[in-house]
């Protein structure tokens, strides 16, 4: 019972992220680049005044500087479809579709291999601790899974 409980709360998490990702997404479809821009500017600017030599900062206002509009309208169509598909999937999980299972679990294993490849480039530890939490997901995706087949012979 505690880990239906636990697998319940995992794709109440998806849903959430892919809700996220979905309002992430129709904002910048919303918003001009130069808005984006010029917000990101202003946040940044407020963290260089306090310490000029801020690394982190100063990569931040020279990416946005670089930024060119294709990658705002690559991440829109990223950010709408892959909520989309969260949402889909959590839905279909949530009603308890057997054939959204193994969906769920190729889609979610698709984006670790990713996230896993662009750790080895970035060595994000934001990304690492995603990439944990969806292989998490995915044992508790496969362990109700596992039960929903054997209670349906």
């Amino acid at each position: 019972m505690r880990m239906h409980k636990a697998f319940e709360v995992a794709i109440l998490i998806k849903g959430i992220d892919g809700m996220l990702q979905m309002i992430g997404g129709l904002v910048l479809l919303a918003v001009p680049l130069h808005t984006i821009n010029d917000v990101i500017r202003q946040i940044v600017a407020h963290e260089l005044a306090g310490e000029s030599d801020d690394l982190i900062s100063r990569a931040i206002l020279h990416a946005v500087h670089e930024l060119p509009a294709g990658t705002k309208t690559f991440a829109t169509v990223y950010l709408l479809a892959h909520g989309c598909v969260k949402l889909f999937l959590v839905y279909a999980l949530w009603r308890e579709r057997l054939w959204a299972f193994p969906v769920a679990l190729g889609v979610i294993g698709t984006f670790v291999v990713y996230q896993i490849y662009r750790f080895a480039h970035t060595h994000s530890l934001t990304l690492l601790v995603f990439t944990v939490i969806d292989i998490a997901i995915c044992w508790l995706i496969s362990r109700e899974y596992g039960a929903r087949r054997y209670s349906a012979r």
